[in-house]
């Protein structure tokens, strides 16, 4: 079964101090040289996008733990303690404005690694559509300021991003695996952690809105004056009461916006003449035609169900549940012996660490805080 994880990712401004910034890289290297020499850096990169494990490792590396923050930070760190030559594997992009130059990032990377052009074109793609799904086909409130990609020698990849909701102050963190990937645009997450879940959230990528993404194919196909028309007629019903008259009254600021469910007044109608020109054959291409962006898979969606019956999943995909079950069984049992693992390669890794023996207590005792009382037992 897959893991999945949540944690409270509270938004906090400023930025770590240089003093801790240089600890943290210190140890970081240290850490992750040790887990690669052992391991290998299929099994580093496999914790990186295990969202518990990239907790803990934040707290180990003396970051908050419930902050947005570790997620920014602790992907800058590695960006830094990683290289190429020695650890077989490096960080891409970034925060903000940085999160742009992943592509030339990925191609520097290809280029010390041998990759052919083929290979660093893919890569790059990849990029870019786990960006566009985590913006676009994933309808929560959250807008992406974080994207960092993860690649090794052996061209396997991880993807560690994060969107903040400007409603609510929270930060949402994506995980993404490419062994656990089988398809961009049907349940392709590792994880996605978060301490809000959503009553309606639009999910294209679940299993369940299958026929939606099918019948918003087909939608993309159809001349851009007819789609224009359908869209219109499904904004302003006639002689139907509007869909927010069944929306349940909440205290969510997201859901109190209904910009998911509302029909979106912002589409391009340029888009709609590219779409028809390029003819998707699958959503996954629709995604990746540019202009196509939330209100348009919005649009899209909604002109699916309205005039096809074709509903999408408005099931919010975040989980609530430590990544390795809970006491109680729900989501799942504790998988007592991955978490036993996942712990243990950290403390041994902090306690071979060649640093100062209380640099490795306080690392040893931030570990034993971040593990739950209940999971032990």
């Amino acid at each position: 079964m897959q893991r999945t994880g949540v944690a409270n990712l509270p938004l906090h401004g400023g930025k770590a101090p240089s003093w801790l910034t240089g600890r943290m890289r210190k140890l970081a290297k240290e850490v992750a040289s040790i887990i690669i020499d052992e391991h290998g850096t299929d099994k580093f990169i496999q914790r990186l996008s295990d969202p518990y494990w990239f907790q803990a490792f934040g707290c180990v590396l003396a970051y908050d733990w419930h902050s947005s923050g570790v997620t920014t930070v602790v992907t800058g760190v590695l960006k830094n303690a990683l290289t190429p030559e020695k650890h077989g594997m490096a960080v891409c992009g970034g925060k903000g404005k940085t999160s742009k130059k992943t592509p030339n990032d990925i191609a520097d990377v290809g280029e010390k690694f041998g990759f052919c052009e083929q290979t660093i074109e893919s890569l790059t793609y990849t990029s870019k559509i786990t960006a566009k799904v985590d913006n676009t086909a994933v309808q929560a409130g959250y807008q992406l300021y974080h994207h960092a990609f993860i690649v090794t020698k052996d061209e396997k990849w991880a993807v560690i991003q994060q969107g903040m909701s400007e409603q609510d102050r929270t930060a949402r963190r994506y995980h993404w695996l490419s062994d656990n990937t089988k398809n961009f645009v049907v349940e392709p997450h590792n994880g996605i952690i978060c301490n809000v879940k959503r009553e309606k959230a639009l999910n294209m990528v679940a299993k369940d809105s299958q026929n939606a993404r099918a019948a918003s194919v087909d939608l993309a196909k159809e001349p851009p004056r007819k789609l224009m028309n359908l869209i219109q007629s499904t904004a302003k019903p006639l002689n139907q009461k509007s869909l927010q008259d069944w929306l349940p009254k909440t205290d969510d600021p997201w859901q109190q916006t209904l910009t998911t469910l509302n029909m979106p007044r912002n589409i391009n109608w340029d888009t709609l003449s590219r779409m028809y020109e390029f003819q998707p054959s699958n959503y996954e291409e629709l995604l990746s035609i540019k202009g196509v962006g939330p209100a348009t898979v919005r649009g899209l969606a909604l002109v699916a169900e309205l005039v096809y019956g074709e509903e999408p999943s408005w099931e919010d995909p975040v989980k609530f549940s430590f990544a390795y079950g809970g006491k109680d069984g729900v989501p799942f049992p504790v998988d007592r012996k991955a978490m036993d693992e996942s712990i243990q390669i950290l403390r041994q890794s902090v306690e071979a660490a060649k640093i100062g023996d209380k640099e490795k207590l306080h690392s040893l005792q931030r570990l034993r805080r971040f593990v739950p009382k209940d999971a032990k037992s």
